[in-house]
């Protein structure tokens, strides 16, 4: 499996880190090995001294498809949920200035937090969908669908193009604004909809 990820998806986050709107989405892959595994904390990486916590609305995938159109999309997800996408923003800064790739900061062992997935039909309405990040019971981050650029079907028919889609591959769809590092002895909590999906420690 595969883990596919949108960057600059909603407006507010795109401006609190200074960056270009972009005109088409913004891919980037993390390999499975960034799966942070059940029950385990989240070890900030030596390499780095400033790793942000990005939670994203995620979905998976439940059948095989390549250029899927968008009004078939919907076929091709059953399940929703919350990740986080952590990322080495020191790291990640240093190779942008450099035009180098970011996997790195993106990609790291750990760097990809799933959490429990719901059925999408117990929403009402997949474009409008709250979710949030507490951390040590505050929030941190929160957003809803219906602020993303591009939404989950139209993703989905976007990155068809690209990448063949498989079975239990997860798309990670972007951001809200909130983005912050992290620190030891933080509580990591995903809230879709008021349902938590995970929880994690940070050391």
């Amino acid at each position: 499996m595969k883990i596919i990820c949108i960057g600059r998806n909603y407006t507010d986050h795109i401006s609190e880190l200074n960056n270009e709107r972009p005109e088409e989405p913004v891919v980037f892959i993390k390999p499975d090995s960034a799966i942070l595994l059940k029950q385990h904390p989240f070890v900030i990486p030596e390499f780095s001294n400033e790793v942000h916590h990005e939670v994203e609305v995620i979905v998976k995938i439940c059948k095989v498809g390549k250029h899927i159109s968008q009004k078939f999309a919907h076929k091709y997800y059953n399940e929703i949920s919350l990740g986080v996408d952590f990322t080495a923003r020191d790291l990640q800064t240093k190779l942008k200035e450099k035009g180098l790739p970011w996997e790195k900061a993106k990609g790291f062992d750990g760097s990809a937090i799933i959490g429990n997935f719901l059925p999408k039909n117990s929403f009402s309405s997949l474009e409008n969908i709250n979710f949030e990040l507490r951390n040590k019971g505050e929030i941190v981050q929160q957003g809803n669908t219906n602020l993303m650029l591009w939404k989950i079907d139209e993703l989905i028919a976007y990155v068809s193009q690209y990448f063949t889609l498989k079975t239990g591959d997860i798309l990670f769809t972007g951001t809200p604004k909130g983005v912050a590092p992290v620190q030891d002895g933080d509580v990591l909590e995903g809230f879709l909809e008021g349902n938590q999906v995970f929880k994690v420690q940070v050391k």
